[in-house]
């Protein structure tokens, strides 16, 4: 995207957009099914510097461009007159098979995202029961995917080549298309019609599933290039082969999607919803408020007043100073003007603006100063410790995880050190690690942390926590530790000496003035740090996936639920601001 990005002449215009990938969308981290790349949505519009992301299954988009279509942007396979409203069917066969739906509701339509490419393949006839005993040799599970995608059309050639006693040279699945279309190789026919026949039954079943008498829409990568023989092939009788059931698909009428980049209109759509939901939004809640209480307001105050309804996104982000400097006034003005509407101050009224334009609460360091009232001080206190939380979350290393919990998991003895307001932090890890079983001692005298390390062992690990990482007792601490054959963790500062003398890092960096008050986040961002390292063993040492209480408690067995309860089963992408 940054390499796109870079070739356009205005980069920084682009505000909002859109993603549709070949993979479930299932909250904030994506996993791609078929390669090893993972991200996360929120980081990747962060860095990106865009206001949205929308990212979505792609046959959810190919499922909203579907009544966008024009009559010429699809072709009718057989017979059979849609129903409307009804529901709709879509799949289409590329490098996966891709199955979605639409449901129409409100004057719209609501998509439906779902894996059902990967519900198990069920043969017609003897040749497909031989070309299952084929597949069965490479996959303990044969779904239609296996055989209705590219992979499954090269599949099907070895299959049909050995039920044959042919031993013939590997195609792959363009070559194997280009030979049935020209004529010239029976093999290669025969494939592509077993190939239609299948992605015909496998139609068929999303048909009776989803009741779709709107009709059922193919897509994907191979079968609009397959023109008039797609209409000649099996695909079609063998939709409607339904025994009992042949008279109700019947009526359901089948299209080939013919459009260019489809797929682009319906996230396009998509795109298009969530940021007619948001500007909904801004005409709600306080700026709604602004708008009624215009005629009370002094003439300076109306002068904010405008500014935050022409720039409200602006207002949201910025500080007081720019604000008054926006609407020529003076910093006093902008409170006055946030308290005529009921609020506390800035941040009570910054938090309402944010509920309105997005629904959701804006997470942000604000300095909490003496004019602030008792509301404002929590709620900078509650957002400052979530936005370093949020930081760090943005530092996480997987690596260094990964090798943090390898160590502690093999470690004879875990030997926590720490000083000062940062003790606690080292006690409460003792307490979940001897939890898991895992010899531990704490530390937090200099003098004990000297001696303790000259008694240290080969497989010993210490994990030394500090919010500075520059005291030079722990750092004379991990010099010992290191001569002695011992490893170091560090939940530190990710640049200070502490983290460049230590074997593994778990940078937490939040600076806190120490004068004012006690380094309260920045031992909470040390406890979380240690969780995830509780959390990482605990999973480690248990031969199934246990459930964790926080506590360092892991119960013998642990019942998952079957389905995740995180988050709603209604949910049909993600939307990330």
């Amino acid at each position: 995207m940054q390499a796109y990005l870079a070739t356009l002449e205005e980069p920084t215009a682009i505000r909002h957009a859109g993603i549709a990938i070949a993979n479930p969308v299932d909250g904030d981290l994506v996993r791609m099914t078929n390669y090893h790349w993972q991200f996360s949505i929120e980081q990747t519009r962060e860095q990106l510097g865009f206001e949205t992301l929308v990212v979505v299954n792609d046959f959810t988009a190919l499922a909203m461009a579907v009544p966008r279509l024009s009559a010429d942007e699809r072709r009718a396979i057989g017979h059979g007159v849609p129903r409307e409203p009804s529901v709709v069917g879509v799949l289409g066969a590329g490098t996966g098979l891709g199955l979605s739906g639409l449901i129409p509701a409100s004057g719209g339509w609501v998509a439906l995202g779902t894996e059902g490419g990967h519900g198990s393949f069920s043969p017609r006839d003897e040749r497909e029961i031989a070309i299952l005993r084929h597949a069965w040799k490479q996959y303990g599970h044969v779904s239609f995917e296996r055989l209705c995608s590219g992979p499954g059309l090269e599949l099907i050639y070895r299959a049909l080549a050995e039920q044959g006693g042919q031993a013939l040279p590997p195609l792959t699945a363009p070559d194997i298309t280009q030979r049935a279309l020209s004529g010239v190789d029976p093999l290669c026919r025969d494939t592509v019609d077993t190939f239609c026949g299948i992605l015909g039954t496998a139609a068929s079943n999303l048909a009776v599933t989803l009741g779709a008498f709107g009709g059922v829409y193919i897509g994907g990568g191979i079968v609009p290039r397959l023109g008039d023989y797609f209409e000649r092939s099996p695909f079609r009788a063998r939709f409607e082969e339904r025994g009992r059931f042949s008279d109700y698909v019947r009526a359901i009428p089948t299209y080939v999607i013919t459009a260019n980049n489809a797929t682009f209109m319906g996230v396009s759509a998509i795109l298009d919803a969530q940021l007619r939901t948001l500007e909904t939004r801004v005409g709600g809640a306080i700026l709604e408020q602004i708008r009624r209480s215009l005629d009370k307001l002094s003439p300076a105050e109306k002068r904010v007043a405008s500014h935050v309804l022409a720039h409200p996104r602006a207002a949201l982000n910025a500080p007081i100073a720019d604000i008054a400097r926006a609407a020529d006034v003076s910093q006093p003005t902008v409170i006055r003007f946030c308290r005529s509407l009921g609020c506390e101050g800035l941040s009570d009224f910054k938090l309402r603006l944010a509920s309105g334009l997005t629904g959701t609460i804006p997470i942000t360091h604000t300095q909490v100063t003496g004019q602030d009232s008792t509301v404002e001080l929590g709620e900078k206190v509650l957002s400052n410790t979530a936005a370093a939380i949020l930081r760090v979350r943005e530092q996480l290393n997987r690596e260094a995880i990964e090798r943090a919990i390898t160590l502690l998991d093999g470690a004879h003895r875990i030997e926590l050190h720490a000083q000062g307001h940062f003790a606690m932090v080292a006690q409460d890890a003792q307490f979940k690690f001897l939890r898991l079983g895992l010899p531990t001692s704490t530390c937090t005298d200099p003098r004990v942390q000297s001696l303790s390390a000259a008694v240290l062992e080969p497989g010993d690990v210490v994990i030394a926590i500090s919010g500075s990482g520059t005291l030079q007792d722990l750092l004379d601490m991990v010099e010992v530790a290191h001569q002695r054959g011992a490893k170091v963790i560090a939940i530190t500062s990710s640049h200070s000496p502490l983290a460049k003398r230590s074997d593994v890092v778990l940078p937490v960096d939040h600076e806190e003035d120490v004068s004012t008050h006690l380094p309260m986040v920045s031992r909470v961002l040390q406890l979380l740090a240690i969780d995830i390292l509780a959390v990482g063993v605990a999973l480690r040492r248990s031969g199934e996936n246990p459930t964790y209480d926080g506590a360092g408690s892991l119960p013998a067995k642990s019942v998952q639920p079957g389905v995740s309860a995180s988050l709603p089963l209604a949910r049909l992408t993600t939307h990330s601001r």
